[in-house]
Order: C-alpha cells, then sequence, then structure tokens
C-alpha cells in the first residue's frame, strides 16, 4: 500500500544524519506508527543522540555498561548483599509476578526474569529513591514496545502482548530489550524523581493540582465527590503513581506515551495531570449520579476495556486544551488554603 503522509514524515526525520528533535517531538504528538515507536521512544527518552551515525556505538556502550551492571549487582551471593538490598530483591521478586497480570507477555518466565534483574539493578543504583511499587508497572510499555521494535510485522496485540512472539526472541535480542529498557526507565524516572522517593511528594502534589484544577472545571463534580465523600486521594494517587497504567489496556498507554514523550520534560507530571482531569470529568454525569460507594466501586475498575487510539485522541486534546487554558502560570494550580 501507498506510505501516508505521516509515514513518510516520520521516515525523512529518521533518516536525517541529525534528527530534528523538535520536529520530531511535533510529529510524535499526534501517535507514532507502531514500527516507528521503537527507535522515537528511544530518541525522545535522550538514549539514542539526535546523531543517528552515533546510534550503533551508543547502544554497543550501554548494553555493555548494563551486563557490567549485572555482574556487580546482581550475579552475586545472596550473602554478600547487605539486609536492606536483600529486602529489596524480595520486593522486587513479589512485584514482578504481579505487574500487568492482564497482559499474557508478562506471563513468561524470561520476562519476568528480565524485569526482575532491571528493577533491582536500578534501585541499586538509585539508593535515594529505592524501589517502589508502581516503578514496575512503568518498565511494561518499554519492553513491549522494544520488542515490538524487532518484529515490525508482528501485530502489537495479536502477537507480541499475547506472548506468541517469545518463540521468536533468542536470549541476544532479549538482553537487549533489558539492557534498553533498563537505560530508559532510568531517564524516565530522572524527570520524575521525587514521585519515586520517601513520601512520594511528587505524587501529592499531582493529586492537589487535580482537584484544584476538577473544581476549576468542573464544580458540580468536584461538590459532588466531597458531598459523597470520595477524596481525591483515594482513587487518584494511583493514576499518578502508575500513570493510568492500571486504567487502560497496555496498547492505549503506548499512545498515550507517544505524547507525554513528545511534550518533553513535563509530559509524565504536568501534562499527565490534565489528561487525569479530562479523564475524570469524561465520566462527569455518570459520576454525580454515584453514592459512595458506587462511586469507590466505578474509580477501582474504570469501564475503559473497548476504548481505541480514538478514544484516547479525544482525551489527549481536551488535555491539550486544559493545558492551554491553564498552563504557563503555576499560581492557578496552587491550592489555596485558608
Amino acid at each position: 500500500p501507498p506510505k501516508s503522509y505521516k509515514e513518510t514524515q516520520f521516515e525523512t526525520i529518521l533518516n536525517s544524519s541529525i534528527i530534528p528533535i523538535r520536529d520530531l517531538r511535533k510529529l510524535a504528538w499526534n501517535g507514532i506508527p507502531a514500527h516507528h515507536r521503537s527507535k522515537v521512544w528511544k530518541i525522545l527518552l535522550s538514549y539514542l543522540p539526535a546523531n543517528t551515525s552515533r546510534h550503533t556505538s551508543t547502544l554497543l556502550r550501554k548494553r555493555n555498561e548494563y551486563k557490567d551492571a549485572i555482574k556487580q549487582h546482581y550475579d552475586i551471593p545472596d550473602e554478600s548483599r547487605t539486609n536492606s538490598e536483600q529486602e529489596t530483591l524480595r520486593q522486587v521478586l513479589v512485584d514482578v509476578p504481579r505487574t500487568a497480570p492482564e497482559v499474557p507477555l508478562f506471563h513468561n518466565d524470561r520476562i519476568r526474569r528480565s524485569l526482575s534483574r532491571l528493577l533491582y539493578i536500578w534501585a541499586m543504583r538509585h539508593p535515594a529513591s529505592s524501589y517502589v511499587q508502581g516503578i514496575n508497572d512503568l518498565a511494561t510499555p518499554l519492553i513491549s514496545v522494544f520488542i515490538s521494535g524487532y518484529f515490525p510485522n508482528k501485530d502489537v496485540d495479536e502477537e507480541v502482548l499475547s506472548g506468541e512472539v517469545m518463540i521468536d526472541v533468542t536470549d541476544a535480542i532479549l538482553e537487549e530489550v533489558e539492557a534498553d529498557t533498563y537505560w530508559c526507565l532510568t531517564n524516565l524516572l530522572a524527570g520524575i524523581q521525587d514521585h519515586y522517593t520517601s513520601d512520594q511528594p511528587g505524587m501529592q502534589r499531582m493529586v492537589m493540582r487535580l482537584e484544584e484544577l476538577v473544581n476549576r472545571i468542573d464544580a458540580d463534580l468536584a461538590g459532588h465527590l466531597r458531598e459523597t465523600g470520595i477524596e481525591f486521594m483515594q482513587f487518584a494517587f494511583k493514576w499518578m503513581n502508575c500513570l493510568l497504567l492500571r486504567e487502560f489496556r497496555l496498547q492505549r498507554v503506548m499512545r498515550l506515551w507517544d505524547t507525554y514523550l513528545s511534550e518533553g520534560d513535563g509530559g509524565f507530571e504536568d501534562f499527565h495531570v490534565y489528561v487525569c482531569a479530562s479523564f475524570l470529568v469524561h465520566f462527569s454525569a455518570e459520576l454525580q449520579l454515584m453514592s459512595f460507594d458506587e462511586l469507590f466501586q466505578f474509580m477501582q475498575n474504570m469501564p475503559t476495556d473497548d476504548w481505541g487510539d480514538r478514544e484516547i485522541e479525544i482525551l489527549l486534546s481536551s488535555a491539550f486544551v486544559l493545558s492551554t487554558l491553564f498552563g504557563g502560570s503555576e499560581a492557578h494550580l496552587n491550592v489555596v488554603r485558608n
């Protein structure tokens, strides 16, 4: 079939000797074709440099560095780990089997081994944050997209997320995916570091901003939640901690992340709050008819199973409108405390 205009634009940008990052962000904001996503995400996460002639050597160097980290932190006798290191490892090994339970790919033992290893090594290398639940979820879109990158002709839902692809994933491919995921997760988390330090101040801040925003844009809904006694912390903390990964199917999250990564530094923090506000207000009419118990149930399991990219794009558009109305002057989002 003839290539679409968008497809041609992506190819032109990705084939440049120096990738124009601003143009790439602009283009990727509206969604990245699945077969380009792996490479574009690595560029937008500053894992791959803009200079394409350095891609091969960068990957080689970073993957070797990660191999050294495995030797240093992971492939060591248990008795040489401190108590707190053993505790972190135990926590990771408990969380990994619970990660993305509805996605068969993450039931695969080899994937679970890779995920455990990279999370543990991340924790060892970032003692200020340490490992908290939620970080395991953030690795899932990266692993899925990077595996898909090796098999551009395989359908993401039917063959990759279903786990079928693992027959073709050699150990060598998985080693590369694990290393790339480690570095990209590291870069992603560096931008939202205080979301995962003790007490998670970043999360608290985002929940407060969400509440303030909903007060502004949908006073009736905010009033109803207050009257029924539902607090934003009760449902929105999870939305911040797991970046809505538990509210949408993984394929939808990939589309969401195309835009977040294109937003630059604030994508996973500022823009995410606008997306959460749009998401909540989307269900406003239904929510305003519900009692405490009904609300609580509804918030635990938002009805998005049948959402496609179109619904995600409507959500992103309305989040963009909110960001232009309320962005820029941070004063509007400072919660007034009497």
